[in-house]
Parts: structure tokens; C-alpha cells; sequence
């Protein structure tokens, strides 16, 4: 399974567990005073949402640390000292 799978599973059972939260499980000051069980209700959504953009983030902070990656790598293999390496080389084992 990979990071990602594993993220969004946890994610997701962390939201089924939340909404199946029932209002006997609620401490009696939000049972008995709707607009409490309705900020706590927001307080939920939101605390899920912020897990929702942290998981983002660091999805995009590692996919941008993987294309760095590679577009260093690029760089390097087109420098034209690794270009004249590369075809010298290349020669040699041709045999031209």
C-alpha cells in the first residue's frame, strides 16, 4: 500500500468515525443547545478539512521535490561536458 493510499484511508476513517458520532455521545451542554451542536459540528468539519490540506500540502511538497529531482538530473545529462562524454563514448563503443 502505498503513502498516499494509506493517508487517504486514514483520512477517510477518521471522517466516517467523526460524523458517526450520535447526539447521546454529545455532553449535554451541546445535546441541549443547538447552536453549540452546530459550532461543534462546523469545529469538525473544519478540523477535517485542515487534515484534508495538510495531506495536500505534503503531497505537493514531495511530488515538487521529486520533479526537482529529476529536472536536476536532466540538467546534468545536457551539460555539454556530459554530452561530449556521452557521444564520445558512444563512438568508442561503436567503434567509429
Amino acid at each position: 500500500m502505498r503513502i498516499g493510499e494509506r493517508e487517504r484511508l486514514v483520512t477517510r476513517l477518521r471522517q466516517i468515525r467523526q460524523t458517526g458520532r450520535t447526539s447521546e455521545e454529545q455532553p449535554a451542554s451541546e445535546a441541549g443547545d443547538p447552536v453549540r451542536a452546530q459550532v461543534a459540528v462546523l469545529e469538525e468539519r473544519v478540523a477535517h478539512l485542515e487534515q484534508l490540506l495538510e495531506g495536500l500540502q505534503d503531497s505537493v511538497h514531495r511530488e515538487s521535490e521529486r520533479q526537482g529531482k529529476r529536472i536536476a538530473e536532466l540538467e546534468a545529462r545536457i551539460e555539454p561536458g556530459a554530452i561530449g562524454e556521452a557521444m564520445s563514448k558512444d563512438a568508442r563503443e561503436r567503434g567509429l
